[in-house]
This record gives C-alpha cells, sequence and structure tokens, in this order.
C-alpha cells in the first residue's frame, strides 16, 4: 500500500532514493523495483532485518533490476549518516507526527537532498487524526508508546518545509477507506485487534490492497480529498544562483 505517488516524486531509475523511516519497507520495495538505488534508514533494527531480508528476496525473483541498489542504514531523522547533497529523492512518510524536533528533522532532509532534488512528506490528515484523538488517549502519545506527538494542519506543514529551505507544491490525500478503520478501532480500544468488527474491517482493507478492486478503489477516489488518512506534500529543493562577478565589479574592485 503505497502512500507516496511516484511520478509526481519524478523518481527515475538510477536515481538515488532515501526512505526516512521506512518501517518495513513498502515504498523502498517500491523503489527498488522501478529501478531506484534505495536507502532505507530507520531507528528499528528489527524493521531493518526485515527490510534486508526482502530486498535480497526480490533480487533472487528477479522482481529488482540485476544491477540495483538497496541497502539499509540505522540512522536517527535529527542527525542523518549521510554527506550534504547526496540523494535525487527522499521519502518521510509517516515520520514527522513521531519527532520531538520534527524542524530539525526537515533541516536534515534539506541537507541531504541534492539541489533540485525533490521530497514527498506524508503525515496524518488533520481531520481524521482529531477525530482518532477524540475517540482515544491510547491511540496518542504519552498513553501510546512512541505514538503520534502532534497533529498537523496542512498550512503547518508547509510553513515548516519552507523554513527548513523547501519549496512546496503539489498535495494529496490517500487511503480513505482507512480513517473509519481507525475510528472504529478508537472507539473500541486501539489494541483490540480481536474486536469482531474490527477484524472484518481489517480483512475488507486486505482484499482492497491485494486485489485493488473498482467496487473499493472509485468510492475512495471520491472520499480521498475529505477523509484521506495520509496527507502528501511534495516539495524541491532551490538549485543555489551563484551570481557571477561583472566586468564593472571588476573594475571598481581595481579601482
Amino acid at each position: 500500500m503505497l502512500t507516496v505517488d511516484y511520478d509526481r516524486l519524478g523518481l527515475r531509475a538510477g536515481e538515488l532514493l532515501l526512505d526516512l523511516g521506512c518501517g518495513f519497507g513498502r515504498h523502498a520495495f517500491e523503489g527498488l523495483r522501478r529501478g531506484a538505488r534505495v536507502v532505507a534508514c530507520d531507528m528499528a533494527v528489527p524493521e531493518l532485518e526485515q527490510v534486508r531480508a526482502l530486498f535480497e528476496a526480490m533480487t533472487l525473483a528477479g522482481e529488482a533490476p540485476p544491477d540495483g541498489m538497496a541497502v539499509t542504514v540505522n540512522g536517527d531523522a535529527t542527525r542523518l549518516p549521510f554527506p550534504d547533497d547526496t540523494f535525487d529523492r527522499v521519502i518521510a512518510s509517516e515520520v514527522m507526527e513521531h519527532i520531538p524536533d520534527d524542524v530539525a528533522a526537515l533541516r536534515e532532509l534539506v541537507r541531504v537532498l541534492r539541489p533540485g532534488g525533490a521530497i514527498a512528506v506524508t503525515i496524518p490528515s488533520e481531520l481524521p487524526e482529531r477525530i482518532c484523538w477524540l475517540l482515544s488517549d491510547e491511540y496518542h502519545a504519552p498513553k501510546a508508546a512512541g505514538g503520534h506527538i502532534r497533529i498537523y494542519s496542512e498550512g503547518e506543514l508547509r510553513a515548516k518545509m519552507a523554513s527548513a529551505g523547501l519549496a512546496p507544491g503539489a498535495s494529496h490525500k490517500a487511503h480513505a477507506l482507512h480513517s473509519p478503520y481507525w475510528w472504529l478501532k478508537c472507539a473500541v480500544g486501539p489494541r483490540n485487534d480481536d474486536f469482531p468488527l474490527v477484524k472484518l474491517y481489517n480483512r475488507l482493507l486486505v482484499w482492497d490492497i491485494a486485489e485493488r478492486p473498482l467496487l473499493t478503489r472509485l468510492p475512495e477516489q471520491i472520499l480521498n480529498p475529505v477523509l484521506g488518512k495520509s496527507l502528501v506534500v511534495y516539495a524541491t529543493k532551490p538549485v543555489r544562483v551563484h551570481r557571477s562577478t561583472t566586468t564593472r565589479e571588476l573594475s571598481h574592485a581595481g579601482a
């Protein structure tokens, strides 16, 4: 289940892609399938071990280019272990709402993104997220260890991205069918996965992800602008313009 639209991100084969906070690797795997050179970065070592194993399985199964590159790196979003201007494309999906110093993390992402490169940041959409917080305090921090610590508006995210040095552009929402699922989970308890309606809804989502039938695709596309569980904002890192020294300035300097 992908949240980021790779065509909007502009990812091309051979480009270097950073998937920050990769989790179990859904965006990293798609990047590898498309021929990108992928770096999957996360703080959780067990998840990285699973991602590494699936990278290897994809290569053996012929689901990745034979000359492709995919590596995992353990790292902190506020202190990334990469040089300046390294990556052509960056994805940070459902990460910022977990990080206390989200501005520092955005600045790090800008630092490692090359000038002219593009980034996609995804966060929980404001309306669905507020309903989840109202329904259960076990859904978010501090009761939920490692849970969401803030609710973003799109304007707030755009402002923080701009202050970090990005030029925010297009945006869209995704996964409208997932919003009622999480409202239901919050109503009965976020950890109560055995509740009958929760189990039934989960089966629907699994079927939708696997089969992508028109029966669910069309309603979700219609509902996404209002009920989309995730918001995606795309941005670019401006190219630095170095003003050349003019003849007049040289003559004044020599005067």
